[in-house]
């Protein structure tokens, strides 16, 4: 006769200790899964501002190299006289001092909004307030000109800013011609472009998340000043401008309402600028009290977002002595 054994299975003792051990490893893969997904969000939110803040500053700097380029002229233009609708005006400013002034390739307004009263009457956060004027780097090769569009005829000789009529042939005739000679040759027409950057919040136009900052620009658009986005994220602006005074070789830098004469913005020879780059999203668990400075601007924070500073100085390639 074959003996039965009985089966044996674990005591209590045995399947309290396997419990134990398996909540412990599940409570560690899933330390480990929380740890790397905190540690990729992260990642993400220093991506996100180093992406912004490198983007603003590459298109500042492309800006600010072409500001001044007058195509072939190097010479002072021709007085203009062309106008615009919703014109960048500061206080007591006479109708098309803006838009005609092409000469100065860079302006500025510290800490303030010096257009309050006509283009920028809203959207303006904070900051500092840049002003480039240049023409496009390509001549026009299409012959017909765009009713309304403002253009900058060019010899090296003369040059002058005229608005296109209808049907307008490009690089034909003269207008405005106001001292009557001849424009020379090569000649050419090329596109005006003149750019306000301000600190503003959304998509720059009313719309958007409003609570997110962003880098804003009035663009010349035909005969009017239109909003548009450079790059959201963007907290703070801050411009100083590098002159060399007569008598010296050392390049020193001022701020905006330190330039007070439309001489000493034309000797601007340098920029130098200055950004905040702001995450979109509080982070938990991170808290921000670090002191910032950019220009003659500082601020400590106490909140939960992280930032990034960006700073850089530009020559002034057409920078004309």
């Amino acid at each position: 006769m074959i003996a039965v054994r009985s089966a044996r299975g674990f005591s209590l003792i045995e399947l309290m200790i396997s419990i134990t051990i398996g909540l412990m490893i599940i409570a560690g893969l899933v330390g480990v899964v929380t740890s790397n997904t905190r540690n990729s969000q992260t990642n993400d939110r220093t991506a996100e501002l180093q992406e912004n803040g490198r983007y603003a500053m590459t298109h500042l700097q492309t800006q600010l190299r072409h500001a001044d380029f007058r195509g072939y002229t190097w010479v002072l233009p021709n007085t203009s006289t062309v106008s615009v609708t919703n014109e960048c005006l500061t206080g007591g400013a006479a109708a098309g001092s803006f838009i005609n002034k092409i000469s100065q390739g860079v302006w500025g307004a510290n800490d303030s909004n010096p257009f309050a009263a006509n283009c920028l009457a809203s959207g303006y956060v904070r900051g500092d307030v840049l002003v480039v004027r240049r023409v496009a780097t390509a001549a026009l090769t299409s012959p017909t000109l765009v009713a309304g569009n403002i253009y900058f005829r060019s010899t090296f000789t003369k040059g002058e800013m005229f608005q296109a009529a209808a049907s307008q042939v490009a690089t034909t005739g003269a207008p405005q011609n106001v001292n009557n000679t001849p424009f020379g040759d090569p000649l050419a027409d090329f596109l005006v472009q003149q750019y306000v950057y301000y600190i503003g919040q959304g998509d720059c136009d009313g719309g958007g998340d409003v609570n997110q900052n962003a880098l804003c620009r009035l663009a010349l658009q035909g005969n009017a000043f239109v909003n548009e986005l450079v790059v959201n994220g963007i907290e703070q602006l801050q411009v100083q401008y590098g002159r060399t005074p007569f008598g010296t070789s050392t390049t020193q830098f001022y701020d905006a309402d330190q330039i007070t004469s439309d001489a000493d913005w034309e000797d601007v020879s340098s920029v130098r600028i200055s950004l905040l780059s702001v995450n979109s999203k509080a982070e938990s668990g991170y808290s921000n009290g670090t002191s910032y400075s950019l220009g003659d601007w500082s601020n400590t924070f106490n909140d939960s977002f992280r930032r990034q500073v960006f700073t850089t100085t530009v020559q002034l390639r057409n920078f004309h002595e």
